[in-house]
């Protein structure tokens, strides 16, 4: 077999074996776009939206699963965080979903989230939604592992994420065997070769992977991707800016600090520099008090310093899961000022555009995290200019130029997607 048939064969299988509905099934809330990307994912059956944040895809996941489900059982997993905000936006639709953290009991819409996936029944389930599906980007975590098996009997299954391979362009795969299109190790061995620096897309087969891929994913990163105006759709800009404190550190068996280290050496630094960066956030958040702040940190110690700096709220790990969502909401709602959090807390699915000021008291090398924590204020929606700080000492200016290469390369895989999926979308229907 030729390598062009192997790609003919795979491409046949995936079939268009979902509901059939028209765009005037779908709630008129939804844009024509949204309501298009609803009828064509119900279409496919077991299907993937990668749409940038602010785009909507809390609204197109509970309308497809509204229709996927039926009379039976649907369910929406997501980042504990996003729960209750899923909730909201459900009933703007005039749909109920409910939150549990067990086995749902009854026909009807219910989210939990994804530490409580294992209580549920995956056999009571006629359809399921994977809300940030980015969780999946480990390809030998036990997270993407638990959720391919927990799921694979389901027979309606959405992706829904702005990341689909935040990292590398090889996490497709794991989208991929999530949906039950192709296995990881399939896919990997026709569209990739592996080196010295990983995995990466064999030169003739990127065309032919994406074109497979848009017959059961579709990517976009505003409306004009898939033919639509953009009105409306247009950010204001916004401004990351640096702050760089200098502080004298020592380092053993150098004359002079020059390295971060390993993850130690990195941890040691943070809490070396911990007072100065604490100093300089809380100078630039008191400057504007009036503003609404959401303030990044990655150590514990971190966010107690400046949540006593500012008088500002903090969202910590050891707090309940009600404990959290209160507070994150409360700051949706404009009840709180300030809030401080981690992004591993806070850094998915949550729409804060009315705020525009945010500080990261230091960064990690994801650069996950930092995009999504970036995009909780600057989203569509947002009306304002968007001030990122990025307090950091000069030694850790390695992670943000680290984050930067990340940033390129993420960027690059999300243009080709929309370009390849977009040309085959005007393909099929010449």
């Amino acid at each position: 077999m030729s390598y062009s048939d192997f790609l003919a064969t795979k491409k046949a299988r995936v079939e268009r074996d979902g509901l059939t509905i028209t765009a005037g099934d779908v709630n008129p809330i939804l844009h024509d776009w949204q309501a298009e990307l609803v009828v064509w994912s119900l279409g496919v059956g077991r299907a993937a939206i990668w749409a940038d944040t602010g785009l909507g895809k809390t609204f197109m996941q509970i309308e497809w699963l509204r229709h996927a489900a039926g009379s039976g059982m649907g369910l929406i997993v997501a980042p504990l965080a996003v729960c209750q905000q899923t909730v909201r936006e459900a009933a703007k639709l005039g749909i109920t979903v409910h939150y549990v953290r067990d086995q749902p009991i009854g026909p009807g819409l219910y989210i939990t989230n994804y530490e409580m996936v294992q209580e549920i029944d995956p056999d009571a389930i006629s359809a399921v939604v994977l809300d940030e599906a980015s969780i999946l980007k480990s390809s030998t975590g036990k997270t993407r592992t638990m959720l391919i098996q927990q799921f694979e009997s389901v027979p309606f299954r959405l992706s829904c994420t702005a990341t689909p391979a935040p990292n590398d362009p090889e996490e497709l795969t794991n989208q991929a065997e999530f949906l039950g299109h192709m296995s990881r190790t399939h896919m990997l061995a026709a569209y990739f070769v592996h080196d010295d620096e990983g995995w990466r897309l064999k030169g003739h087969a990127q065309r032919p992977m994406f074109e497979w891929m848009s017959t059961w994913a579709v990517a976009i990163r505003k409306p004009s991707d898939m033919g639509y105006p953009d009105d409306g759709y247009d950010l204001p800009g916004l401004n990351i800016i640096p702050q760089i404190v200098h502080v004298e550190m020592e380092a053993e068996g150098q004359l002079f600090a020059t390295d971060l280290g390993g993850v130690g050496g990195r941890a040691k630094v943070r809490r070396q520099t911990l007072e100065a960066r604490v100093g300089r956030a809380a100078e630039l958040i008191l400057a504007e008090p009036d503003e609404p702040w959401l303030i990044w940190c990655g150590l514990n110690d971190e966010a107690n310093a400046i949540t006593k700096a500012v008088n500002a709220t903090n969202v910590q790990g050891s707090q309940t899961p009600e404990q959290k969502a209160e507070s994150l909401l409360d700051f949706a709602d404009g009840k709180i000022l300030r809030l401080v959090t981690k992004p591993g807390i806070a850094s998915q699915g949550l729409n804060y555009q009315h705020c525009a000021r945010m500080v990261f008291l230091g960064l990690s090398d994801s650069y996950e995290q930092y995009y999504q924590a970036i995009r909780r204020c600057y989203r569509y929606g947002q009306h304002r200019i968007v001030d990122a700080h990025i307090v950091l000492s000069e030694l850790e200016s390695q992670i943000a130029v680290n984050v930067a290469r990340k940033e390129r390369q993420a960027a690059q895989t999300t243009s080709s997607l929309v370009a390849q999926m977009r040309h085959a979308r005007e393909q099929e229907s010449a």
